[in-house]
């Protein structure tokens, strides 16, 4: 009696976790017309009479009757022949995951450490499963190794689903090492995490509903109520994280690039999860969420392609047509000449941007010439340098040729001027 109370014990104390598997197995059964007829009872069983009760629905002392020993010499080979080639399996799989990170193949070194635990389990469960179909066992007793097979090889599964996320954060990594931007490298540490505990969740769910027969819709309401309670408390810092990743994925602009935004005009120091830091060029530190750059318009003018100059050189009215059209070939001669002419005629992509040189206009104090051209690439400083070059240039090549350079001025006409006579009549008394 002793020994039957012992087996009662620690089969309960290996199966308790599990009790409602159990239940709903019994449940399930064919009762007997006895069984059937008794009624429900009417208080709490002790422990003792848990562990009976068990063992009846169960079935368990017709395995010792019904099974030889051959038959448990077959469990036992069966689970041991499982853990040995688990062992053997995952010595291999460490052994090639090593030599693929000794060639540099980082994404198949994880995918091969990763399986070494999961395959272990998966094996050990396939020996047990071998070993279970040679024994002779109620069908409660089959239907709940059936459930216990299917948590062990679910597990295995989840397991390996669970440490291949690496791989993903391997290849995410690869890609956030070609930009600059401290954003992406601090993402992925979450995305990590957060892929992790989706899996848990959803292996937690599919075991309890798959495995162990148990209504989640409960856990699923409960899940959408506390997710929309969250989102409405957090919905600001939540606009900030999705503009986050709205910048990362969108790139408008990276660490480093100027922009212009609501009237700031810098350069980007930090993107983060909730804001952009923006320096201008007074030195004063810009912080902007994330989700206003994410509606409103930014201009980027780190990434342009080229600098655009307008020039309007402005000559005086007093020049004649020969002139003017001396001012406008120094002009073109300046845009051709060694060292001004490099940056300046730049080909960006298929198309071509030469200078343009214009008499454009007649201002009201001056002869309009009007001087565009593309500077590439775009280095801001350099840019200034060659533009004062270029000036320099043509003040001198003016000089020389006697054209002056227009400045705001008004002329007083008297009539006594011989090179502008005014005709003035005068009007007697009589008129």
């Amino acid at each position: 009696m002793k020994y039957k109370m012992a087996i009662y014990s620690l089969t309960l104390l290996v199966l308790c976790p599990l009790n409602a598997c159990l239940v709903r197995a019994a449940e399930d059964s064919p009762k007997t017309p006895a069984a059937a007829a008794a009624p429900a009872a009417a208080k709490p069983q002790s422990l003792s009479e848990d562990a009976l009760s068990f063992w009846d629905k169960m079935q368990l002392g017709k395995l010792w009757q019904e099974n030889t020993t051959t038959q448990w010499l077959i469990l036992l080979g069966a689970i041991f022949l499982g853990f040995v080639v688990g062992k053997i399996v995952g010595v291999v799989l460490r052994r090639l995951a090593k030599q693929a990170g000794d060639r540099g193949w980082v994404m198949r070194q994880n995918v091969l450490g990763d399986l070494v635990g999961p395959a272990a389990l998966a094996l050990l469960a396939l020996g047990l499963t071998l070993g279970l179909a040679s024994l002779s066992m109620s069908v409660p007793l089959q239907r709940f190794w059936m459930k216990m097979l299917m948590l062990l090889y679910s597990i295995a599964f989840f397991w390996y689903a669970y440490n291949l996320v690496s791989v993903i954060d391997v290849m995410l990594m690869r890609l956030t090492s070609k930009t600059e931007s401290a954003l992406d490298d601090q993402l992925v540490p979450l995305i990590r995490k957060t892929l992790r505990v989706f899996l848990i969740v959803i292996a937690v769910m599919f075991i309890f509903d798959t495995v162990l027969d148990q209504d989640i819709t409960t856990w699923l309401a409960g899940l959408g109520i506390a997710g929309l309670a969250v989102s409405l408390a957090a919905q600001d810092s939540l606009k900030n994280l999705f503009g986050s990743i709205t910048v990362l994925l969108d790139r408008p602009f990276q660490v480093g690039e100027r922009i212009v935004f609501s009237g700031f005009d810098g350069t980007v120091e930090d993107i983060g999860f909730r804001s952009t830091k923006i320096r201008t060029a007074v030195g004063h530190l810009v912080t902007i969420p994330n989700s206003n750059i994410v509606n409103d318009p930014v201009e980027n003018i780190g990434s342009r392609p080229f600098i655009r100059r307008t020039i309007d050189v402005t000559i005086t009215y007093d020049t004649s047509r020969e002139k003017i059209e001396q001012a406008v070939k120094i002009l073109e001669d300046l845009m051709e000449e060694p060292g001004i002419a490099e940056p300046i005629h730049p080909r960006i992509g298929t198309n071509e941007y030469p200078p343009r040189v214009f008499f454009s206009d007649y201002n009201a104090e001056s002869l309009n010439i009007k001087v565009l051209y593309w500077y590439s690439p775009p280095a801001y400083w350099d840019y200034m340098e060659h533009a004062q070059r270029l000036n320099l240039r043509l003040f001198e090549e003016y000089e020389k040729a006697g054209i002056e350079f227009a400045f705001p001025t008004q002329t007083l006409y008297l009539a006594g001027d011989p090179k502008r006579e005014l005709a003035v009549k005068m009007l007697g008394k009589d008129m």
